[in-house]
């Protein structure tokens, strides 16, 4: 089954949700990056709740998520867009623990608990939104909920899981996003709270082969779900050579002569999907030539 996430309605329209399976873009970020398994835990539970949000965008827009919990992992960053291409990376992806007294990844511990979790939203105009909320728990499904309450004002739940295999592999990775509308009666709430107290952790749920679609079923209680949209959800970077030989041509001419000088070639490196671009002498002696146009 190849990735990818649903947009629905349930009770009625009075509760708005997400499911996405994010297996296989997960685990193209953790080999780009290669990431150990708590490290692809939190960065992967980021990404699935990333790609999600970047669904309620429309056209063109997209966002940026930032963790910084002061954890050994260290930052944790993902671009996502309204097509379902999302990116992202780590500081520190070489950073595992032992399992937590519940038996699985302590996201908690690299992740931390004394920082941020900001979304900047770009939707085309000049001021872009952004959103900051401290951190609550380090466990990033809960951070996530706390976000939608506390910036967006919408009652939500956020559930996201992954799960690694022995020879650091994603073996399953996911997530689901239920919001209330306005007037959500209170017998509907009950029947999501008892649900979600009930149910096993969403990573279990796709190593068990559901679809999305039978994730919102299981996780909703009820099988009246209205689907609006079936999206393929994948790992996409937009860097390219030509925007990194922009980024030297604004370096200036002094400073491009010193790496013909000093290096006799230039390496740039793409953060989000680990891309190596290298100049060399003669691409460097072009590119330099630009500066004085």
């Amino acid at each position: 089954m190849s990735d990818y996430l649903v947009k629905a309605l349930a009770y009625d329209g009075q509760v708005r949700a997400y499911a996405v399976r994010s297996t296989e873009t997960v685990g193209e970020a953790q080999k780009r990056h290669d990431t150990w398994p708590t490290a692809s835990a939190a960065l992967g539970r980021t990404i699935s709740a990333g790609v999600m949000m970047g669904a309620m965008l429309k056209g063109e827009n997209k966002l940026t998520i930032k963790v910084e919990g002061g954890g050994p992992i260290g930052a944790i960053l993902v671009d996502s867009n309204a097509k379902g291409e999302v990116r992202g990376y780590v500081s520190n992806p070489h950073v595992h623990f032992d399992l937590n007294e519940h038996g699985k990844l302590d996201v908690r511990q690299a992740v931390g608990t004394s920082g941020t979790l900001s979304v900047v939203k770009d939707i085309g105009m000049r001021d872009h939104f952004t959103g900051q909320i401290p951190i609550v728990s380090g466990e990033l499904g809960e951070d996530f909920t706390y976000y939608f309450v506390t910036s967006e004002q919408v009652p939500s739940s956020v559930g996201v899981g992954v799960l690694v295999n022995p020879d650091n592999s994603i073996l399953a990775s996911g997530g689901f996003i239920l919001q209330l509308m306005p007037g959500t009666s209170d017998e509907t709430i009950t029947k999501i709270e008892e649900r979600l107290s009930a149910i096993p952790p969403i990573s279990k749920l796709i190593e068990k082969g559901l679809t999305p679609e039978e994730i919102l079923e299981e996780v909703l209680g009820t099988k009246e779900i209205k689907i609006l949209e079936s999206l393929p959800v994948s790992f996409k970077c937009h860097c390219s050579k030509e925007r990194f030989t922009n980024a030297i041509v604004s370096l200036g001419e002094q400073e491009i002569q010193e790496m013909i000088d000093e290096d006799e070639m230039a390496e740039a490196k793409c953060h989000f999907c680990n891309e190596t671009y290298v100049f060399t002498k003669e691409e460097l002696e072009e590119i330099k030539k630009d500066t004085k146009q």
